[in-house]
């Protein structure tokens, strides 16, 4: 999908700015054989061909003067809602490829769909309403300046979403992107794109040509020539710090270049010392299936998921074992499996064969170091070597010493550290690559909570009491320090950050009688970009 052209691979269409492309087969995670199956066909794009994308995304930008930034802001929201009209009507095709692709359950799948066609109607709503005064309606008078404040867009932007909420994350950028004036070019992910396909007639439909470009295919031969020629204003990336690191770096002007990251996380969930206390049984059962929920919701596969968990010196074994046991009632099978009461798969095959084998490499080298796999099974693929459905591995006890301890897994892994005092927590939350977010689980409002609130406050973007991580909801600000995000997420946030302050002012002088407020005022009813929405 280039320059508004909708065509096949094998299309020698002359109204498509680029040549035919490539194929490669995607395999879906999982079927009922455990053998990967093809489930569909995607693009690879050459460097030329990319290059092609960018050119079109070139000319719809025009140097800010192209049909979709200077439309006004009430026709880029009309534009968008069609969108979204046309988007729903593919709604059960996408939570299909979401279940056969990344092996999404039923009812995750069809949540990530509808929250993202909520988050996209927030958006909207948020404009509309002018929350958090994003956009003023009239003249605001300072001393002898009026001045109008509007957001303008920043100019093309290039758009890489993740794998594992390939539409909802995705369109967390993108859309408020669209909305702002901005062209997006949208690189899609190599594991979890072909839901990005089944969107392209819509936004083809509903979008001037270019404003939106796909390119889809290996990266490493993409990305870095687009970023190199200098035109990209903008990069929306969520997915590792290293890639993102590497992909600025070939930016000839990387001060100009705005940048929005959502990265790793290795979010902590701490026990403190009063939860195990014999009066506190409920909760203690609130911590157990918080942090199993947090752990484990969609394998553990959510930046946003709890990937190490503290357990006070003594507390340790006793807390590993009623984990486990809990871990062992979870459903494991296929996407569209249903179990017991109608009740779909909580645990599902990984995307492929490469996070079977990492996951199986922390597991050895936890359990080399003296950790042990407390569940029965915990670590096993179901199905034959080449099934990437992994029952889940509760490992305690984990040392510093052990990969897992740093790492983020990012998979069916459950690490549990036994602690001796606070300082240990708050050394690792201090001195660790992330700062994402933290979840502490407590009895009752002491000291320790106080100081640790206290103290994480500068260190991570959220901190959740009594309850497990999570980015919603989504009119909070979803942010993150160090080697976590730069940039925040919200549906009012992620207007701002794909958009500048602009301001039209004026200073009215006696002798004028009011000749250029009048013109002002003419140029209001007239302008795009000053026009109400």
């Amino acid at each position: 999908f280039v320059d508004g052209v909708l065509s096949s691979s094998s299309d020698d269409d002359s109204t498509c700015s680029i040549s035919s492309t490539s194929l490669k087969k995607v395999y879906g995670c999982c079927d009922s054989s455990y053998q990967p199956q093809i489930i569909g066909d995607m693009p690879q794009f050459t460097t030329s061909q990319a290059l092609a994308a960018l050119t079109s995304s070139e000319k719809a930008w025009n140097g800010g003067s192209g049909e979709w930034p200077t439309m006004s802001l009430k026709g880029r929201i009309e534009a968008i809602q069609n969108f979204v009209v046309e988007l729903k009507t593919k709604r059960e095709e996408i939570v299909n490829v979401l279940m056969w692709e990344i092996g999404k359950n039923v009812g995750d799948a069809e949540s990530e769909f509808d929250r993202t066609i909520q988050f996209i109607e927030m958006t909207i709503e948020a404009i509309q309403n002018n929350a958090s005064n994003l956009f003023d309606k009239t003249f605001q008078t300072i001393s002898t300046t009026n001045a109008l404040v509007r957001r303008a867009a920043i100019g093309i932007i290039l758009c890489l979403g993740p794998f594992n909420y390939p539409l909802n994350e995705t369109y967390a950028t993108l859309i408020p992107a669209l909305l702002m004036g901005n062209v997006v070019l949208m690189k899609i992910p190599t594991v979890g794109g072909l839901a990005h396909l089944l969107t392209m007639e819509a936004f083809a439909k509903t979008l001037p040509p270019g404003t939106i470009n796909f390119i889809s295919g290996p990266g490493r031969e993409t990305m870095p020539p687009l970023m190199s020629k200098g035109t990209i204003d903008g990069l929306a990336f969520i997915g590792g710090s290293r890639a993102a690191d590497d992909l600025m770096k070939t930016h000839p002007e990387p001060h100009r270049l705005k940048v929005f990251l959502q990265l790793e996380a290795k979010n902590m969930a701490i026990a403190l010392p009063n939860i195990f206390e014999p009066e506190n049984t409920s909760a203690l059962k609130n911590t157990l299936d918080e942090v199993l929920l947090g752990s484990l919701s969609y394998n553990g596969q959510r930046c946003t998921a709890l990937k190490i968990i503290f357990i006070p010196k003594d507390q340790g074994t006793s807390f590993a074992s009623q984990f486990a046991q809990r871990v062992q009632q979870l459903r494991i099978g296929f996407p569209w499996q249903s179990h017991e009461h109608g009740k779909y798969s909580q645990i599902t095959p990984l995307p492929n064969a490469r996070r079977v084998q990492y996951m199986k490499e922390l597991i050895e080298d936890a359990t080399s170091k003296g950790a042990k796999i407390i569940n029965e099974n915990g670590g096993t693929i179901v199905g034959g070597s080449e099934s990437t459905l992994m029952i889940p591995a509760v490992l305690y006890p984990v040392t510093p010493d052990m990969k897992v301890y740093e790492e983020e897994q990012f998979g069916p892994i459950v690490p549990i550290v036994e602690y001796d005092s606070i300082d240990t927590v708050l050394q690792y939350g201090r001195e660790g690559k992330y700062g994402q977010q933290v979840s502490i689980f407590t009895a009752s409002n002491d000291d320790v909570l106080t100081s640790l609130v206290d103290s994480f406050s500068n260190i991570f973007g959220k901190i959740n009491i009594n309850s497990q991580c999570g980015r919603s909801p989504d009119t909070l600000p979803f942010s993150g320090r160090r080697s976590s995000a730069m940039g925040v997420m919200s549906v009012t946030d992620a207007l701002r950050e794909f958009s500048i302050p602009t301001v039209i002012s004026y200073k009215e002088k006696k002798e004028e009688e009011g000749m250029t407020a009048r013109i002002v005022e003419g140029v209001k009813q007239t302008s795009n970009f000053m026009q109400d929405i």
